[in-house]
């Protein structure tokens, strides 16, 4: 059978790759497109997959009821992300950074917290995060959409900082959530794994209005998640690990694919 250590390398690869994939195309495709993508099922679905594996797909399963839920600090946590932007409005890129991440985390934190607190099924997770969801849209809708003009080629160095800087949350989000059930497990799942170095590469390659959009479009694409989250809750136990991901992945891309459509048409 394949050591942990195989499976935390795969899962750390993996999750690299999709940091990279999702600042190229914050910077081709534009800051909007890439806060939608940065909801769809990457981070949180190599952990729920990946659980799976290693313990059980009933655990696994039982943790995506928590995941769902656990959006609703997804999205808390890039709301104090943009409140961490204007704070630190003036201010050098150290401590903007530092400001914008510190908050972020806080406020996840908070969410996280709040969650617990509340009994989390099959009918509560999905409402949670579909609420919060729909407060963040609408709060976030005053925020401009902004296109990224002059694009800054990176150098290997910026790509491999990118890349350490991903398997060092990924390994600490990945290893504790081993360590404890699945509840716990579900929620970890939950952290915002890929989109946390998406906006830090982004806030320090270009401008916060970048950031800002992005997150602008975040709530959206957490959308397909959600159809992500509760398709492997349903299929794990019964179609195993392999199926419930592929037509958990199916749905999500149908959702994406349906949102922008439906923007394409409003916009035309």
């Amino acid at each position: 059978m394949i050591g942990y250590g195989l499976f935390s390398g795969i899962k750390m690869l993996v999750s690299i790759l999709v940091v990279v994939a999702l600042s190229l195309i914050a910077e081709r495709a534009g800051p909007r497109f890439a806060g939608i993508v940065a909801g769809y099922p990457l981070g949180a679905a190599i952990s729920l997959f990946f659980i799976g594996v290693e313990v059980s797909p009933e655990f696994a399963a039982r943790s995506a009821i928590f995941t769902t839920a656990g959006l609703a600090a997804t999205v808390t946590f890039v709301g104090g992300y943009l409140l961490g932007l204007r704070w630190a409005d003036g201010r050098s890129l150290p401590v903007a950074l530092t400001f914008s991440i510190l908050s972020a985390m806080a406020a996840y934190g908070l969410a996280v917290g709040l969650i617990l607190a509340m009994p989390i099924n099959w009918i509560s997770a999905p409402l949670i995060a579909l609420l919060s969801i729909a407060v963040a849209i609408r709060v976030f809708r005053a925020i401009p959409d902004s296109v990224i003009q002059n694009r800054i080629r990176l150098s290997f160095s910026a790509t491999l900082l990118r890349a350490v800087f991903a398997a060092g949350v990924i390994l600490a989000i990945t290893t504790a959530a081993r360590l404890v059930g699945p509840d716990w497990a579900g929620l970890f799942s939950a952290f915002p794994i890929t989109m946390l170095p998406l906006l830090v590469i982004i806030q320090a390659t270009y401008q916060p209005a970048h950031v800002r959009t992005i997150i602008r479009n975040v709530p959206r694409g957490l959308g397909s998640l959600l159809v992500y989250t509760l398709t492997v809750a349903g299929t794990y136990p019964h179609l195993g690990i392999a199926w419930g991901t592929i037509l958990g992945y199916l749905g999500a891309t149908a959702y994406l694919v349906l949102l922008e459509s439906v923007n394409h048409r409003m916009s035309a």
